[in-house]
């Protein structure tokens, strides 16, 4: 097997990119793309650091981020399980991508910039739960704001209500699987559902 290792043979595979691929990117919020990212309540967050990449999903009950200004958004840290992989990476390296999706919509929406990491109290009051706030506040400074090709999702039919999830294997069985046996199994899964909830926030 070869492999690609020149941009000018990659380049040749493809042609060049349509005008309206270039054009449709913005270096901060538009009124359209503040519209879409704040009907977002799921977006993904890519970083870099020393010891490789990271992809994390993010979601909340309303808009998954808040705008400061057109050039910054603010994505809280909720609950997780504290292995702060995408955080540490932060630490080190600002590079983040952001993916934001709005279900029924093939259409995705990136964001890609330089983030830092802040316990401002009164940036985490601004995300208040029921008095339970974010330990601390990703704040993402734009430099290219944009719309993905729809073909992805379409291909995939992700909205398309054919849910296959009862034929995935359970978080606990991995956890078995992974363990040897040692952690995880039915136990896990059935206690899952009423610790997460005790601990959303």
């Amino acid at each position: 097997m070869e492999f690609i290792e020149d941009i000018g043979a990659l380049e040749a595979l493809y042609g060049q990119p349509a005008a309206t691929s270039l054009r449709k990117v913005a270096r901060r919020l538009t009124p359209l793309y503040r519209k879409w990212i704040m009907a977002s309540r799921l977006c993904v967050l890519s970083t870099v650091g020393p010891e490789g990449t990271d992809g994390s999903p993010r979601g909340d009950d309303g808009p998954v981020v808040a705008e400061l200004d057109p050039g910054t958004l603010a994505l809280p840290d909720w609950r997780g399980n504290n292995r702060l992989d995408s955080l540490r990476n932060i630490v080190r390296d600002p590079r983040v991508s952001l993916m934001f999706f709005v279900p029924g919509s093939n259409t995705v929406v990136r964001v890609n910039g330089a983030a830092r990491l802040t316990a401002d109290p009164d940036l985490r009051a601004r995300f208040d739960k029921n008095g339970k706030h974010p330990a601390t506040v990703i704040v993402i400074e734009i430099s290219e704001v944009y719309t993905q090709c729809a073909r992805a999702l379409m291909r995939a039919r992700t909205w398309a209500g054919d849910d296959q999830s009862g034929e995935l294997p359970s978080v606990g069985e991995i956890l078995a699987e992974v363990s040897d046996g040692a952690e995880g199994g039915a136990r896990y899964d059935q206690e899952w559902g009423a610790r997460a909830a005790k601990t959303m926030w």
